[in-house]
């Protein structure tokens, strides 16, 4: 729903800023060797798009919008791909950098929801407009980069930008095509507003009102839906009993750095 100028595209190309919102999460890491690290994460990322956005004169004439509010649990693989132990070379290792690509699997919640004219956000699941009856639970596969800058050998700010690739197409609420108001769907009088919603369309869009009869395109089916998130985290470190912390980084929370080797010389 809604989108850039043309039809739809892959990726961020189809992606209007004034349509993204705020996401808010936690998270646990588990570093499990100098390369490879597992993280737990819970966030709540709010999604919303609207067709009175976008320039493309079909999709204006089709005039549908959504917010959706996405509870999500994953577990994913970090790969640590770029480190640096002594961020500036002070040689007292208080800071280091650690860059790294992740992957994993996901659930969702996901209740998509629709503005009527009046102002009042409806729950679209329930009232299955495309004629279909479809989970409000699925599966995503987050992948995506991101970074951390260890700070004081504890406190670690870090950012990371996340593509999640879904298996369904019902998000927004929009996948197939329209349906007879009578066609068997519940609640038949929201679903009759929902289907003629763009009668406050100025009269040169209601000229392209003819295509979005019964049976006419109303989505793509042919792509699942997916989302992306840009976070700015902030965490700090715990002491571990594993081998690897105590190897590499037993000194993280305590005041003196790595040991030096002492050695003098006699003449």
């Amino acid at each position: 729903i809604g989108g850039g100028d043309g039809t739809r595209r892959d990726f961020v190309l189809d992606m209007k800023f004034n349509a993204t919102r705020w996401n808010l999460g936690g998270f646990y890491r588990y570093r499990v060797s100098p390369k490879i690290g597992v993280k737990a994460t819970l966030n709540y990322i709010r999604l919303s798009g609207d067709d009175a956005n976008t320039t493309n004169g079909p999709r204006r004439a089709r005039n549908l919008n959504f917010k959706n509010d996405i509870y999500e649990l994953a577990v994913l693989g970090e790969f640590y791909i770029y480190k640096v132990n002594d961020v500036g070379g002070t040689g007292r290792y208080t800071s280091d950098f650690n860059l790294y690509l992740f992957a994993g699997a996901g659930l969702f919640y996901s209740n998509p929801k629709g503005q009527t004219a009046s102002g009042e956000w409806v729950a679209l699941q329930p009232l299955q407009t495309e004629g279909v009856s479809y989970s409000k639970f699925n599966f995503a596969i987050p992948t995506g980069i991101g970074f951390y800058y260890t700070i004081n050998r504890k406190y670690r700010l870090g950012m990371e930008i996340g593509w999640r690739t879904t298996f369904t197409d019902y998000i927004d609420d929009v996948s197939t095509r329209y349906v007879n108001n009578y066609d068997g769907i519940s609640n038949k009088t929201n679903q009759a507003h929902i289907n003629t919603v763009n009668q406050d369309l100025s009269d040169e869009e209601k000229l392209k009102l003819t295509n979005f009869i019964a049976g006419s395109k109303r989505g793509d089916p042919s792509h699942n839906d997916s989302y992306l998130t840009a976070t700015v985290n902030f965490s700090w470190a715990i002491r571990s009993k594993s081998k690897y912390y105590k190897a590499r980084h037993g000194w993280v929370l305590g005041k003196k750095g790595p040991k030096r080797r002492k050695s003098r010389a006699k003449f």
